[in-house]
């Protein structure tokens, strides 16, 4: 089936996407395949294991299937089945020659499984199958829900092309209108773009005059008036005109597939970190190996005990050594975290990425739907007359442009509710509108409007709004200029104490605009940010973030159009607004679904919490080494004292418990 708005270029460069997305979904349900089967699999393996069976007095009720053979048999299932992933794990990992989790647990199950299964066949010692079988549940329920959170591959490239509707409409040469699929255009052609449809391709404007929306794909936030002789962009939403294109640009070579360019360029280039808990699981695999080897080596050759003792104590050593906790020490903070940041509206799409956020030196914010609620509103009114006074002036503005579907006109009518009836509306084209409100003829016309009529204005207070960057309307009534209404993206009531908490945090507050440098400033004067960059290109924002990461520091990106995507993949911290556009959503690795930039305070909050905690589970998870190696080594042998495998597994279940409980409380932190 055809994706809407496909074609052949586009279906390959997101076919890597696709197949990346559906290798993490796959593993997540084998994980979880595997560790239900392995589970129910544990249950006998519990019921038979003779060190459970005397501990709880089962002997007798089990005895007539107290059998090594079948214990064996049970053991064998989960051995191969449940830990398999482990072991072609360790496979893997030592073909890089980067040994991590998996050589840990694989190293683990394996000296067990062997050792187990020679006491089964004659060898004197002790069986560590329910052991075994432990920890493959634990380390595949940890892989389970590691793998659940770091799913979500992303589908920048799938959420640019829907961004293209799926038609045109192509103007034939004998003037008729035929719809044809949009792989069909070829530069050249004419097509006809009806108010309020999506413009189908890059091209020049032969005939019509419209505003353009351009927000999601250039960050201007003011909708451009197109004539005849203007350039359109593919994706950006037709306003209340009629406009016939001729087609200059399609496929690889339109502005929309350039974007794409930089989002796999960007997405491509980002740096991988080591997780925690592989760096943790590498140097106690060597110590398992390590500690292994020299216990037995002890035992055998310094101390002169039996074989069989010699390989007990160095089984007890390896297995004692890969604690269940390891497995769940992060995956458990991570879900917790993860689940917390959900209530909280902020939703982690990349792990990696989140935990860098605690380092976060610099935050770039892109001004049009972030900083600004990305819609007009009128933010200044002037008096320019002593006979009228601000709530009649509103009144006469917001009934006559009640009656237009421009933007400009939309946020002027939606300052007054109750509005007066209007009669003979019309539209002045390019200029305004006109209507007749309580008999009076009320005209809401741009400064051009005044240059043609020659009505003279001298006021310092409209340059001033003008050189905010502010668009500026003016009111006639009956011919007489009575007022000026000054309209302006408006900033979210949050953007300036955002900035304040981020910079209470030691952190470097920018901005990104497609906007003028007067607008610019003045969002800039209004939130208190350190610096600002105006009037950057669409394809030029990512190299601004480069531009800031190149003075050393760690850069977040928030943002919410089309145009912000490439420079969101490009941050080491990309942050998407969720009531944006899918494809920066997509493309970031945290969104912010309320919509609410102080979200980005909390997000940095619970980074640092969250890398807090795990810190302190690993520190669980692998510190009782430090107490149960050299004690399972029978390093107090001489004493008396010698760790055995039941008191073991005890100090591994309560490490166990520690870390889940560990991971809950940061739940009430929060």
């Amino acid at each position: 089936m055809k994706m809407h708005g496909d074609n052949p270029e586009m279906t390959q460069e997101h076919q890597m996407h696709h197949d990346h997305q559906n290798h993490h979904a796959h593993m997540a349900a084998d994980f979880r395949k595997r560790f239900w089967i392995a589970l129910v699999l544990t249950v006998p393996i519990l019921m038979l294991s003779p060190l459970l069976q005397k501990l709880f007095g089962l002997r007798d009720a089990f005895s007539l299937f107290s059998d090594l053979n079948v214990l064996f048999g049970f053991s064998s299932a989960v051995f191969w089945y449940g830990g398999w992933p482990f072991l072609k794990g360790l496979y893997d990992e030592l073909k890089s020659k980067q040994p991590g989790m998996m050589t840990l647990v694989a190293v683990a199950i394996t000296t067990a499984y062997a050792y187990s299964s020679a006491v089964v066949f004659g060898l004197s010692g002790k069986v560590f199958f329910w052991e075994l079988a432990t920890l493959v549940d634990v380390m595949l329920l940890g892989h389970w829900i590691e793998m659940k959170s770091v799913m979500g591959a992303s589908k920048a490239l799938e959420e640019l092309a829907k961004l293209m509707p799926s038609n045109a409409h192509k103007v034939t040469a004998d003037g008729s209108v035929t719809d044809v699929p949009l792989s069909e255009l070829t530069v050249g052609d004419k097509v006809l773009i009806k108010p309020g449809e999506k413009i189908p391709a890059d091209g020049v404007i032969v005939d019509g005059e419209s505003s353009v929306n351009e927000a999601m794909l250039t960050g201007e936030s003011t909708p451009v008036t197109k004539k005849t002789g203007g350039k359109v962009i593919g994706g950006a939403i037709n306003g209340e005109g009629s406009l016939t294109i001729e087609v200059k640009s399609t496929g690889k070579e339109s502005f929309l597939s350039q974007v794409i360019d930089l989002v796999k360029q960007a997405q491509q280039s980002k740096s991988k970190t080591q997780d925690l808990a592989n760096a943790a699981a590498m140097w106690l695999t060597l110590i398992a190996l390590s500690g292994g080897a020299i216990t037995f080596f002890i035992w055998l050759g310094v101390m002169g005990r039996d074989l069989s003792f010699a390989i007990e104590r160095a089984v007890t050593v390896m297995v004692i050594t890969c604690p269940h906790a390891l497995g769940l020490a992060v995956p458990l903070v991570i879900a917790v975290s993860t689940a917390l940041a959900a209530s909280n509206g902020l939703l982690i799409r990349n792990r990696p990425a989140f935990e860098r956020a605690r380092k976060v030196q610099a935050i770039i914010f892109d001004k049009t739907g972030t900083l600004t609620e990305g819609r007009f509103g009128v933010t200044d009114t002037l008096l320019l007359a002593q006979d009228i006074v601000e709530e009649t002036l509103h009144r006469y503005a917001a009934s006559v442009e009640a009656n237009s579907e421009h933007p400009i006109a939309r946020a002027i009518a939606d300052v007054v509710e109750d509005k007066l009836p209007v009669e003979d509306f019309k539209g002045i084209a390019g200029k305004g509108a006109e209507g007749r409100v309580e008999g009076k003829k009320i005209k809401v016309v741009s400064p051009g409007f005044l240059r043609e009529q020659n009505i003279s204005l001298d006021d310092k207070r409209v340059e001033e709004l003008k050189a905010q960057g502010k668009t500026v309307v003016f009111v006639l009534v009956d011919g007489q200029l009575k007022g000026a209404i000054a309209l302006a993206d408006i900033i979210r009531p949050e953007s300036k104490q955002t900035i304040t908490a981020l910079k209470a945090m030691n952190i470097r507050c920018m901005m990104l605009t497609g906007d003028n440098k007067q607008v610019a400033q003045w969002v800039s004067d209004q939130v208190g940010l350190d610096e600002y960059f105006a009037e950057v290109l669409p394809q030029d924002k990512a190299a601004k973030v480069k531009e800031v990461q190149s003075r050393g520091v760690l850069v977040a990106m928030t943002g919410d159009g089309v145009n912000d995507a490439p420079a969101l993949a490009q941050a080491d911290l990309g942050i998407a607004i969720g009531a944006g556009s899918d494809v920066a959503v997509e493309t970031a690795d945290i969104v912010l679904v309320r919509s609410n930039p102080s979200d980005v305070v909390s997000l940095l909050e619970l980074s640092r919490a969250t890398y807090k905690k795990m810190i302190q589970n690993l520190a669980w998870a692998t510190g009782y080494n430090a107490f149960a190696i050299p004690l399972a080594a029978g390093a107090l042998y001489a004493w008396g004292v010698v760790l055995s495998p039941a008191v073991g597994a005890a100090l591994m279940a309560a490490s166990t418990v520690i870390v889940a409980i560990n991971a809950r409380l940061l739940r009430l932190k929060e």
